[in-house]
């Protein structure tokens, strides 16, 4: 009987001390949307034009819409060239399982198979989220085999406050470039993210400080840019204004040093320069 009582005593303690151990873990801290670093250029595709010259009548202009294509794609071409290894490997941790590690850190590992240019590289992907006091600490381990390998490095940090409505992203150039290039701010309201900025951080560079801040509106014109960047070929820094329409795509720009005033240029549903 007494075998049987310290068994049980022994059982029990055992069962206690695991299933506090269990519950010190808690739980996976919830990922940043995958929004959280990309900002909206949806209506400033470039391409627009070509694919469909059947809506533009020879001769007409859609300067206005053009001038503010052009500024979002400097910022596009960031992102989806030199960034897009780090953004789309996170964007897949969404779908994976996380363990925990140690020190209120959890861990997603898995293989990233990235697609650039119809081309196809896997890269080792490890991403840890640490739950601190005020918010949670990030990190995105990023590595290669085969062609052009390269040995695991930080390629982005960041953190998200702890109630998930906003946080900051610090991306790296490159595993040959390992310097902060571009820092990204983001803000959460509700199920949606209503605000993000790109502000570009590298050392040395034309660009440093430059930056371009997307955001969610009420009105006609629901979403809006907010951008000042060093212009090259004007040798000048050009601070800018765009709101368009998400769903009509009609929208208007400002720029004084490219205008020459302070008044609104804007195009409607095809582009087409119309008066304001």
């Amino acid at each position: 009987m007494k075998k049987t009582l310290l068994f049980l005593t022994v059982v029990l303690t055992f069962t206690i001390l695991f299933t506090a151990c269990k519950k010190d873990k808690g739980d996976p801290p919830a990922l940043p949307p995958a929004e959280s670093m990309l900002i909206d250029f949806n209506n400033f595709d470039a391409g627009t034009k070509s694919e469909t010259p059947e809506i533009f009548p020879k001769g007409t202009e859609i300067s206005n819409w053009e001038f503010a294509a052009g500024v979002a794609l400097i910022w596009k071409t960031i992102v989806y060239t030199t960034l897009a290894v780090p953004v789309k490997s996170f964007q897949l941790a969404v779908n994976k399982t996380p363990t925990y590690i140690e020190d209120n850190t959890w861990e997603w590992k898995y293989d990233a198979t990235i697609t650039i240019d119809q081309l196809s590289v896997t890269y080792k992907a490890r991403l840890t989220g640490q739950i601190r006091s005020n918010d949670v600490l990030w990190k995105m381990y990023i590595s290669k085999e085969g062609t052009n390998p390269f040995s695991e490095f930080v390629w982005f940090e960041g953190t998200s406050k702890l109630d998930g409505t906003g946080g900051q992203w610090v991306l790296k150039q490159g595993p040959q470039n390992q310097v902060p290039i571009l820092q990204i701010d983001w803000t959460k309201t509700g199920e949606s993210v209503g605000m993000v900025k790109y502000t570009y951080v590298k050392t040395g560079d034309s660009l440093k400080d430059s930056y371009i801040e997307f955001g969610l509106k009420t009105g006609s014109l629901n979403a809006y840019y907010e951008v000042k960047y060093y212009h090259p070929i004007y040798q000048d820094v050009f601070e800018v204004d765009v709101e368009w329409s998400t769903t009509g795509h009609n929208g208007r720009v400002r720029c004084e040093k490219f205008f020459g005033n302070t008044d609104w240029y804007c195009w409607d549903i095809n582009h087409i320069n119309v008066s304001c």
